[in-house]
């Protein structure tokens, strides 16, 4: 594990196994320089246990990332659970889940992402005090999809002013892959606006859904990157920008929700190469955890909420103006920023 790829000297790794409710876990804890470690749980049903622990390392280095650039009190980690979310999950899965988090005696906090929702939360609840995201509660913050679409939204904006030289999007052809919890809203954000909308997604259903309150185009998942746009927003999983899709993506800008966007750190290179302006994920997708940075102070307000997230755009305008102005990719801009808040805290300490 010290040797894997992915590894950014994380704190500590964490594997966990219940055999009784079959649950498989990791969670990752990168940092706890600027507070304790906090991040989602995710739910997917990985090729291989590699494949599960370099999604864990990855999604918890980019917590720590986040967190920073969105200055939060907290730390980066991140819970991944091998299995199907549409079959797999149970009581006892969540309330073993929730034991372990426990076990790291506040170290990590968790909270809902993929495949996990607020109803699993509350379950996990019963076990530790080391989870937010929930619906019910003194601080209750509920699901933070709306703050992160909220964020993506403006941050989309924040692109088009510097590509375009307004931040108007309407009339603007924009593809969005992925239109599930955030995915969704960001449509609707971008419909509002009079915005012009190709989505792919692999959920019929929700394609239909978003579609018909939209009027967005639909095109088959894989044809999304061949789609002539002014945006491309990722707002499904991670490594979608490789070299493969690369050489396909007919667009100016690349904004969207979507966690570890680019397969290596390389990518952003090869972007700015290619002209395509591109929003680091973890600066413009910190709406979520700003909103459950709230409910974990123990005094949740929408009013911080706010006032945080129209910060963390304004650090996202001025990592792509200094990217711009530099000739450097912005998530190396972004990366540089992250890790310097962060050797400020551990120094602090």
């Amino acid at each position: 594990m010290f040797d894997h790829a992915s590894f950014d000297a994380h704190e500590g790794v964490h594997a966990f196994h219940d055999a009784d409710s079959g649950l498989k876990c990791i969670i990752a804890v990168h940092s706890t320089a600027r507070g304790p470690a906090a991040g989602g749980c995710r739910m997917w049903n990985y090729a291989n246990g590699d494949a599960m622990l370099t999604d864990a390392l990855r999604l918890s280095q980019g917590m720590s990332f986040k967190n920073a650039m969105a200055d939060l009190p907290l730390g980066g980690g991140k819970a991944v659970i091998w299995g199907d979310p549409r079959k797999d999950k149970s009581e006892a899965l969540f309330r073993a889940f929730g034991r372990f988090v426990e076990n790291l005696n506040g170290s990590y906090y968790t909270a809902e992402d993929v495949g996990i929702d607020t109803a699993d939360m509350a379950i996990v609840r019963r076990e530790t005090r080391f989870v937010a995201g929930l619906d019910e509660g003194a601080a209750a913050s509920g699901d933070p999809s709306p703050i992160t679409a909220m964020g993506v939204y403006l941050g989309i904006k924040e692109v088009a002013k510097r590509l375009f030289g307004t931040d108007d999007l309407s009339g603007r052809i924009i593809s969005v892959q992925g239109v599930g919890s955030v995915g969704g809203h960001v449509c609707e954000h971008l419909a509002r606006e009079g915005a012009k909308l190709v989505i792919a997604d692999i959920d019929q259903e929700a394609l239909k859904d978003i579609s018909a309150k939209t009027g967005a185009t639909i095109v088959a998942p894989d044809e999304i990157y061949d789609v002539e746009a002014d945006i491309f927003s990722p707002c499904a999983l991670g490594a979608i920008i490789n070299e493969k899709t690369l050489e396909r993506l007919r667009v100016k800008g690349v904004a969207g929700a979507a966690n570890n966007q680019l397969i290596v750190p390389e990518m952003g290179e090869f972007l700015r190469r290619k002209g395509m302006l591109y929003a680091p994920d973890y600066v413009i997708n910190g709406g979520g955890i700003i909103n459950v940075a709230a409910e974990i102070s123990g005094n949740y307000s929408r009013e911080w909420v706010d006032g945080k997230l129209t910060h963390l755009i304004e650090t996202l305008g001025e990592v792509l103006d200094e990217a711009l102005s530099t000739n450097q990719p912005t998530n190396s801009v972004a990366d540089r920023i992250a890790r310097q808040r962060i050797a400020e805290a551990r120094t602090s300490k």
